[in-house]
């Protein structure tokens, strides 16, 4: 669905000379002051599979914002290739961006970006309006979405009337109501208290298990981007130091970056059966699913002698684990 093959983008003058030469591995400041440019992404590559969800990861300033904007060219590339759908958007005209941006592709923002004189309904159906489909289609597709993101009864009220929590909901149903195949997602719950932050989280998890679509997601809280990714990356500087499953940033991260930021995990709630088991043993009697915790295995461990099968979801033993593994992957430090 989304590839990303050697991007860069670098701010400044004559950026393209920037591009593969000895002065893009500068520090950011000795970049600058040598080049008068600065590299905001690195020679970035990685694959999102249709129905995937992709975390980037990384505090500010480190180019992950300016990456997602490059796969809409809100943010022209510099270099390298964003392939969509087997199509390079960099090669695209302007009317298939233009129908790139309105069909295929949806984006939620930190900021709500509701039109302040419009009802919540109109809001929603303002990509549809674009699109040129019929009112009356597109007031009942905008409801359908308002439905969906638990917010049906407030089609008639104006965003300053709704909590923050609550307009960020109508955004997330603005962006599904043209049924794109891409989700972006710009740090879009950084700017809410805790709790409603959470309920968000498990309303986007939601929303992917029953859509289907295919999500990336920006974020600088690395709770969040282990709740949701599929896969994470962590990005420093321009450049991304490890990609993996949230089991395996986790379990091995690449280098002391990472291992600072996975430091204070709750490794129990993320790692699974799959992430620490054993080969499988013949001796084993009991069965359980390769996704269960490591919390969860606790008391399946403590109450079995012996080794517990891990089964993958057609039944097929593909390893095994006991109290011992269990143990150390609750007292391991990453290493």
């Amino acid at each position: 669905m989304i590839s990303c093959r050697g991007v860069w983008k670098v701010f400044g003058p004559k950026a393209e000379r920037v591009v593969g030469s000895p002065d893009a591995d500068l520090p950011r400041a000795e970049l600058e002051a040598r080049t008068g440019c600065v590299a905001a992404v690195r020679d970035v590559s990685f694959d999102v599979p249709e129905g995937g969800v992709f975390v980037v990861m990384g505090l500010s300033g480190s180019g992950k914002s300016t990456l997602i904007r490059c796969f809409s060219r809100l943010i022209e590339p510099t270099a390298g290739e964003v392939v969509i759908d087997g199509h390079d958007v960099r090669s695209l005209s302007t009317a298939e961006l233009r129908e790139l941006r309105r069909s295929r592709m949806s984006m939620v923002f930190q900021n709500f970006g509701l039109l302040p004189h419009r009802r919540a309904l109109d809001n929603v159906a303002f990509g549809l309006e674009v699109q040129g489909r019929a009112k009356v289609d597109r007031l009942a597709r905008a409801q359908e979405m308002l439905d969906l993101v638990g917010l049906g009864a407030v089609g008639d009220s104006y965003p300053d009337e709704l909590s923050g929590g609550m307009q960020q909901r109508v955004g997330l149903a603005r962006a599904l109501a043209n049924d794109p195949g891409i989700l972006l997602f710009d740090e879009p719950f950084s700017a809410l208290d805790p709790l409603i932050r959470r309920d968000m989280q498990d309303e986007v998890s939601r929303l992917q298990r029953e859509t289907g679509q295919t999500m990336v997601f920006i974020t600088h809280d690395l709770p969040e981007a282990l709740k949701l990714g599929d896969r994470i990356a962590i990005m420093r500087d321009g450049r991304f130091v490890q990609v993996g499953t949230p089991q395996e940033v986790v379990a091995e991260p690449a280098d002391d970056y990472v291992r600072d930021f996975v430091r204070d995990v709750p490794r129990g709630h993320v790692l699974t059966a799959r992430s620490i088991m054993n080969p499988a043993d013949a001796a084993a009697t009991a069965r359980i699913p390769a996704d269960t915790s490591v919390n969860d295995l606790v008391p399946v461990v403590a109450a079995t002698d012996g080794p517990v099968a891990v089964v993958d979801d057609d039944g097929t033993v593909c390893g095994s684990v006991d109290r011992l593994c269990v143990l150390d992957a609750l007292t391991d430090v990453p290493s």
